[in-house]
């Protein structure tokens, strides 16, 4: 199970953080990647790293996925270098405003949240489905696989730190992916969402770090931790393989236990 020999997963945010933990989870299964992100030369050194680790074909691409005339570009790249993409993995994101309570948020900050965490998901979303459908049409693929990356804050609310736009965008996140999941399930692609609990990424690792968040994980996390690299990549993986024909529309916590009390 789970061999993507052959296969081509594409990764948004994949510089660095989640993005690039779970491009790595899918190199060493044999997936070729596409690497997406702004700063490309990042993307560049870890397929320089991957390719001779893993044997695996690496196309990174400078993308905004703020711009649908980027994302169309990234996909044009693809076909001509692939033919195909089973996966997309919609990881890029980034807030304005973290900390900020409900009743002085900027609207500026909130639009910009809502632009870069789910406009540019359901951009990249049509992008990549339409590439899906010409592929299979061409008979160079099977099947298809959206994952979107939304988070804990998508299914629930939080009394450590205000994240207004944060908890709006990753909820709907979750409800676009069900909704796309309920039309995209005749076409042969599913789509699902994974919501990470606590990780250390570039935009969490100052406020994880400070002594009030650590205490108040350790109360409200059941495992009592983050989030270690590398624990998403097996969710990720289960939910692009083509095993996993008859999962769609569901939002996978990962988090320690985190939502289930």
């Amino acid at each position: 199970m789970f061999d993507y020999s052959g296969k081509v997963v594409a990764i948004s945010g994949a510089s660095s953080g989640l993005g690039k933990q779970m491009a790595e989870g899918y190199a060493s299964c044999g997936a070729n990647l596409v690497l997406m992100a702004r700063r490309v030369e990042r993307l560049e050194a870890s397929a320089a790293e991957w390719t001779e680790k893993y044997g695996v074909e690496i196309l990174p691409l400078k993308c905004d996925v703020t711009s649908t005339e980027s994302l169309e570009a990234a996909a044009a790249a693809i076909e001509e270098k692939f033919g195909h993409c089973e996966v997309i993995l919609n990881c890029a994101g980034g807030e304005k405003g973290t900390g900020t309570p409900l009743m002085d948020y900027k609207k500026e900050d909130w639009e910009f949240t809502l632009n870069l965490d789910l406009t540019s998901i359901f951009e990249s979303t049509k992008v990549f489905t339409n590439l899906m459908k010409r592929a299979m049409d061409a008979g160079k693929q099977t099947y298809g696989r959206v994952i979107n990356i939304a988070s804990i804050y998508g299914l629930v609310g939080n009394t450590a730190i205000p994240t207004i736009a944060y908890h709006a965008t990753k909820g709907a996140v979750v409800n676009f992916t069900r909704g796309a999941a309920a039309e995209l399930a005749t076409q042969g692609i599913t789509c699902n969402a994974i919501c990470p609990g606590y990780f250390y990424t570039e935009l969490t690792q100052e406020t994880l770090d400070s002594e009030f968040f650590q205490a108040f994980a350790h109360q409200s996390v059941p495992m009592k931790r983050y989030g270690n690299p590398g624990e998403l990549n097996s969710v990720a993986v289960f939910l692009g393989a083509e095993e996993s024909s008859y999962v769609t529309g569901q939002a996978i916590a990962v988090d320690g236990g985190y939502t289930c009390v």
